[in-house]
């Protein structure tokens, strides 16, 4: 039995909701924690702080994945086409700096590895890509009922209506890197 090194990213993509729920179906992904980072006011920020817009926190969620089934290169990609990485501070309805498009990047690798996927996926948008490419400060995890909200909430509004269509999506353009069965 193989001794399994695992390894953690964190990207904001709009709304955590919409996020956490797609990486939940990746073949690979082992954990996905909904939560706060790039803030600049001190303390723990709260999710009506972070709405506020006035921390400087990103809605983000943190990725423990098993590399040796998928690579960051794969999940950034997932990344890349489960949002508009082209809109500033905005994804559909979601207005404010805590909904930008961002990557924090753990170590030097994967802050080249974002670069090169974003410059590789530059040619498949209209528009230029905004996604802002920062080191991870300190990541803060979203309080209980943020977590696994599209699990637990699949007939709310929200859930039917942006991420139920995200879902649908990820399916039709990553099929071969979804896990058969998601609890």
């Amino acid at each position: 039995m193989r001794n399994r090194v695992l390894e953690q990213f964190t990207v904001g993509a709009g709304c955590f909701w919409c996020i956490e729920a797609v990486y939940n179906q990746v073949k690979g992904v082992e954990k996905v924690i909904s939560g706060y980072s790039g803030g600049t006011v001190p303390g723990t920020p709260t999710y009506r702080e972070v709405c506020s817009g006035l921390t400087g926190h990103a809605e983000v969620v943190q990725v423990t994945f098993d590399p040796e089934i998928i690579t960051l290169e794969d999940l950034l990609i997932i990344f890349m086409t489960s949002h508009d990485p082209t809109t500033l501070n905005r994804q559909g309805a979601d207005v404010g700096t805590q909904y930008r498009s961002v990557i924090f990047y753990h170590n030097d690798e994967q802050k080249t590895i974002a670069e090169t996927v974003i410059n590789e996926m530059s040619t498949y948008y209209d528009n230029p890509i905004v996604t802002e490419v920062s080191p991870l400060g300190e990541f803060f995890e979203a309080e209980a009922v943020h977590q696994n909200y599209y699990a637990n909430n699949q007939t709310q509004g929200y859930c039917s209506f942006v991420i139920t269509p995200k879902l649908a999506k990820l399916r039709k353009m990553h099929a071969d890197k979804l896990k058969t069965h998601v609890a």
